[in-house]
């Protein structure tokens, strides 16, 4: 059976099928993997039984692999996972629930805000990939929004408003809204705000897509409560229901995104049983704008 790729939502998202991802892929198979990104933007792959080495050689026919530091507060020493794979599972290293009042946990909570992953970075990454090795049995279902609908759905005036506005990004923005304010010298540095523009055009189709995240805290010439209202009801518009899909886990699935043109985020779950969610990330090639000199 060859790959195949079935739409799943009305507007985005493809399934795909006939294709063993913890091999290693022919070309014919990265290049329609790449084509599906390209068109659906998020791609779901069922009963992908990976290790961690084998979610890397998957994640690297699309790019290199993203360097994850300065993208958490979690210590070296306490990082459960090898370099070049992602946790966003609710574990500590011992395997276990981290506890309620944990400052990683708190941190990771921001993964239930609307966001794209690494917007925060000066170069933003390309695709994530998510594997699922153990599913919560109450809630966590991912939703995703597609800029790209949400931008096509925008009056001429507003698209002409917005078209040049560049927006600054930070992990402080993100987590300030839950009310995380402290951080240490060393993380205010790590965490210090990037320029991103506010409308993206994708490098193959030349489509445009909004590029919203709840690490957006600012645009640039603009008074703060201005930008503030600005992005608030941009994100409220793009994530009407009509561009949402709800993805509901099963063990071993595997769901890859175009971080360039979509949101995505985490509903909450039972944190008091384990949930074990993997993800590498495909990093970009390019700003998309030009940064402050530090």
């Amino acid at each position: 059976m060859s790959l195949s790729i079935r739409q799943i939502h009305p507007v985005f998202v493809g399934e795909v099928s006939g294709v063993d991802i913890t091999r290693p892929l022919s070309p014919e198979e990265v290049a329609a993997v790449e084509a599906g990104m390209d068109r659906y933007a998020v791609l779901v792959f069922h009963d992908q039984k990976l290790t961690d080495d084998q979610q890397m050689a998957f994640s690297r026919n699309f790019g290199a692999l993203e360097d994850a530091r300065g993208g958490n507060i979690t210590r070296p020493e306490d990082k459960r996972l090898q370099v070049g794979m992602n946790d966003v599972s609710n574990l500590g290293r011992d395997g276990r629930p981290l506890d309620r009042d944990s400052r990683v946990r708190l941190f990771n909570l921001g993964n239930m805000l609307w966001h794209s992953d690494s917007s925060f970075r000066a170069t933003p990454a390309k695709y994530s990939l998510l594997s699922a090795r153990g599913v919560n049995p109450t809630g966590g279902n991912t939703e995703f929004a597609d800029m790209r609908a949400a931008y096509d759905a925008l009056d001429a005036g507003l698209k002409g408003q917005i078209e040049d506005l560049v927006c600054e990004h930070s992990l402080m923005y993100s987590r300030g809204s839950l009310g995380m304010l402290d951080y240490s010298e060393e993380e205010r540095a790590m965490f210090r705000p990037v320029r991103q523009r506010l409308v993206r055009t994708h490098p193959v189709t030349a489509r445009k897509s909004l590029y919203l995240s709840s690490h957006a805290g600012g645009i640039v010439g603009m008074p703060m409560p201005e930008a503030r209202i600005l992005l608030r009801d941009l994100t409220e518009h793009a994530t009407q229901s009509r561009f949402v899909y709800v993805h509901t886990w099963r063990l071993w699935d595997l769901v890859m995104w175009d971080n360039r043109q979509m949101m995505h985020r985490v509903r909450r779950y039972d944190e008091s049983q384990p949930r074990d969610m993997r993800r590498t990330t495909v990093a970009g090639d390019a700003p998309t704008t030009a940064q402050v000199p530090a």
